[in-house]
């Protein structure tokens, strides 16, 4: 090796050690601002949500006076359980404003899942278990109840609760506007019907838009009508993100909570319904997700793509 070559490597490698130490030395010098920074964001954090528990105590006039958990964790607790039995209805400008802050927080704080990272399970399909609320997707899937305005069941654990619960009041005053314009056409007792979609804006939520829609009850026993209802629950859906320039999609299992539609029959349903439509709308949709909570839900349709 000749002596220049050598003193070549000599000073690279020099300066690639003083490269090293200036970026762990940057980092470390880094640390306590980062961490300052997140401290600080804790402490908005807790005054939006202490802020927000008053205003919609407030709000409700019944629970006025009800007293405030001091714990983080039961203000949180109080604050979707008065956000769960609201009404539709204005809320102050303000008050609104604290309430996106506060849950475009929360949605960071749970992590945003975006397309990039789901794994294609088939072609434009994907099996993702988490929770719905962190997709960042054009649309996601509510499995609602024909009055369309959300679970006003405080705390409750369905899927149409969490939505409207992390979306956000806007929400469920916008579906009362469809609902109100809907009823001023039909009649004043028109409800939703079964496999006919609704389209709404996310509001707070990683997703764009919201398609709620009303699966079939499974009353006594599963009958082909369901069975189509069902299938068309899914065609119907497509249909709309099509029409809408929507093109990444994500599924909840529609109907086989408290509806009782058999998950493995659903899932069967399903599977051949996306897989028809893909098929027949070439370039429609980039991405179809089938959401799934639990492991018996993830393992019946891991069976269904294998």
């Amino acid at each position: 090796m000749d002596e220049d070559r050598l003193y070549f490597l000599i000073i690279s490698g020099v300066f690639f050690k003083v490269w090293i130490y200036r970026r762990r030395v940057l980092k470390v010098l880094q640390q306590p601002e980062r961490g300052k920074r997140i401290m600080t964001e804790k402490i908005l954090q807790d005054q939006r949500l202490t802020e927000l528990v008053e205003a919609f105590k407030a709000d409700s006039g019944q629970y006025r006076e009800i007293e405030t958990p001091k714990d983080v964790d039961g203000r949180r607790r109080l604050l979707r359980s008065l956000m769960n039995i609201r009404m539709p209805g204005t809320m102050p400008p303000e008050t609104l404003k604290v309430q996106d802050e506060y849950l475009h927080a929360r949605a960071e704080e749970k992590g945003i899942v975006t397309l990039s990272e789901i794994a294609v399970t088939e072609g434009l399909i994907s099996i993702w278990q988490g929770d719905i609320t962190c997709l960042a997707v054009d649309a996601i899937v509510n499995a609602a109840n024909s009055q369309m305005l959300g679970c006003f069941v405080p705390m409750h654990t369905c899927i149409d609760n969490c939505i409207h619960t992390f979306a956000g009041i806007q929400l469920r005053d916008e579906c009362n506007r469809h609902m109100t314009r809907l009823r001023a056409r039909y009649g004043r007792s028109y409800e939703q019907p079964t496999a006919v979609p609704m389209l709404t804006d996310g509001y707070n939520l990683p997703a764009k838009k919201v398609i709620h829609i009303v699966g079939p009850i499974v009353s006594d026993r599963l009958t082909p009508a369901l069975e189509q209802d069902l299938a068309d629950c899914y065609t119907n859906t497509l249909d709309l993100c099509a029409e809408n320039g929507l093109r990444s999609l994500a599924f909840c299992c529609i109907s086989t909570g408290v509806f009782r539609f058999p998950p493995e029959r659903a899932a069967q349903i399903a599977a051949r319904a996306v897989r028809n439509w893909l098929s027949e709308h070439e370039g429609a949709m980039d991405r179809v997700i089938f959401n799934v909570f639990s492991d018996k839900d993830r393992d019946i349709y891991e069976a269904l793509f294998q």
